[in-house]
């Protein structure tokens, strides 16, 4: 009797099963940033501090005229040493719905967009959005060395108004992907406390 093989599973297609593979989208090894930390950047302290940084920095670098290139590398030492701790040292937010959490975890999810893709249109115009806070950011810290008025405040003006399009782009990616993956669903699941006194009280009712 001619025994017959089974046929072949075909793989499902690379995009298709990155979509949905097990990975570990919490963590950005190359930020340094875990699902802790990331969680405590959504905080409105964290995100609003950091983003006032902005003018520090271009401070920092423009006081060489006033007390010489090493003190205002020290200065800009400490402003890049804060702006490492910024994310770390506040607490996570008791919500993660608002516009500034969602903003947050969108951008996680642009920058594992290696690994879960997302729809082509929002990447294009993040990108776009990166270049434009990169060459405004680029453009303050030459006017800050070259102590050029008008380059500091266009800078500053083109890196703000980037960012915040960027951010407000990353909320409708965040929300239009947090579905996608389990990863991205556990992001805003707070824990319910079982010991309080509405938790015993639902377990009584059993609703």
């Amino acid at each position: 009797m001619r025994q017959t093989q089974p046929a072949p599973v075909s793989k499902p297609p690379r995009s298709a099963y990155a979509a949905y593979r097990p990975m570990n989208a919490g963590r950005m090894p190359m930020l340094g940033m875990d699902a802790d930390v990331w969680q405590r950047h959504a905080s409105g302290w964290s995100v609003w501090t950091r983003f006032a940084t902005l003018p520090l920095l271009f401070l920092a670098i423009w006081s060489h005229v006033w007390i010489g290139w090493p003190l205002a590398g020290l200065a800009v030492a400490v402003v890049c040493i804060w702006l490492w701790l910024n994310p770390r040292i506040f607490p996570a937010p008791r919500t993660f719905d608002t516009w500034r959490a969602r903003a947050t975890f969108g951008e996680r999810v642009w920058l594992n967009r290696a690994r879960v893709p997302i729809p082509a249109a929002d990447n294009r115009r993040a990108v776009a959005l990166s270049l434009v806070t990169s060459f405004g950011f680029v453009l303050g810290l030459w006017g800050a060395v070259t102590t050029g008025v008008a380059a500091v405040i266009l800078g500053t003006l083109l890196t703000y108004a980037g960012k915040i399009a960027f951010l407000q782009g990353m909320v409708r990616l965040y929300d239009k992907m947090r579905d996608a993956h389990p990863v991205y669903r556990s992001w805003t699941i707070v824990p319910v406390n079982d010991n309080t006194a509405d938790a015993r009280a639902h377990g009584r009712t059993g609703s």
